[in-house]
């Protein structure tokens, strides 16, 4: 269906999309064309109404090292309109990726340095390998994770966010669970088999109500607590509660039978 280069794209039956991302030679390294080809995946996901779920990991020894050395070569003789330009794709990107209707989860192992950590800030959920390592390195190269920074904001506070964006200090994977970027660690051997059971759960529940709750979540991340935001929570209960799935939930529960949505799943 879908032909990339920097990119492998797997879907089950299930409707659960992996988005590997594909140049292990440089281990996974953002150039234009991955950035491209990332969006145009997160385009067409946006657009299918059968995907449950997108899980987002690295081919080869690492998650991914952030920028491409290369590419990055180039904007030193690019002026400050054409840098300004290949910033927004990547703004474009992290905004698709954090507002996609599907739940997200990236996988990490290995090293997830500069830009990385805007791909997993920008998941709903992270899980990684015990022997993973993080880094917000681009004090080191005398720039800063600028359009990265709102999403890593969210997924770890502005405390951290400060200390290891100054410091470009590297943290493992203990450290990024305690602050929030990772849900849980894994030991390398086993973080297969946790993708498998991450995914078996997530597909336990409606489609529509996690489609609903997502986007719910997004408003209320960026509101106050004021009366119209009320109320707005007040309506999406009771259409989900009005709703064919919601009542097929409901009545599967107090029948102790699994609800439609699940059928054919072990």
């Amino acid at each position: 269906m879908n032909s990339f280069t920097t990119l492998e794209w797997v879907r089950d039956t299930r409707g659960v999309v992996t988005l590997w991302l594909n140049r292990p030679d440089k281990n996974n390294a953002f150039n234009a064309q991955m950035l491209a080809e990332l969006t145009e995946a997160l385009a067409t996901l946006k657009a299918d109404t059968d995907c449950r779920l997108l899980v987002l990991r690295g081919r080869g020894r690492h998650f991914s090292a952030g920028a491409d050395l290369r590419w990055m070569q180039a904007s030193i003789h690019l002026g400050y309109d054409d840098n300004l330009a290949d910033a927004r794709v990547l703004s474009d990107l992290l905004h698709a990726l954090y507002t996609l209707p599907v739940p997200t989860l990236a996988v990490v192992h290995g090293s997830a340095f500069g830009g990385a950590l805007g791909l997993i800030s920008g998941c709903d959920m992270a899980i990684a390998a015990d022997d993973a390592l993080f880094s917000l390195s681009e004090v080191r190269l005398g720039l800063a994770p600028a359009v990265i920074s709102p999403y890593v904001v969210r997924a770890i506070g502005a405390r951290a966010t400060k200390r290891y964006t100054l410091t470009g200090d590297r943290f493992g994977a203990s450290q990024a669970c305690q602050l929030g970027l990772l849900a849980d660690v894994y030991p390398a051997d086993s973080l297969d088999t946790a993708v498998a059971e991450w995914a078996a759960s997530l597909l336990k529940n409606g489609p529509v109500a996690q489609r609903a709750s997502k986007a719910l979540l997004l408003e209320v991340a960026e509101a106050d607590l004021s009366e119209p935001l009320r109320r707005r929570t007040e309506q999406l209960i009771a259409q989900l509660r009005c709703g064919a799935e919601g009542q097929e939930g409901i009545k599967a529960f107090l029948e102790k039978r699994a609800p439609a949505w699940q059928e054919g799943q072990p």
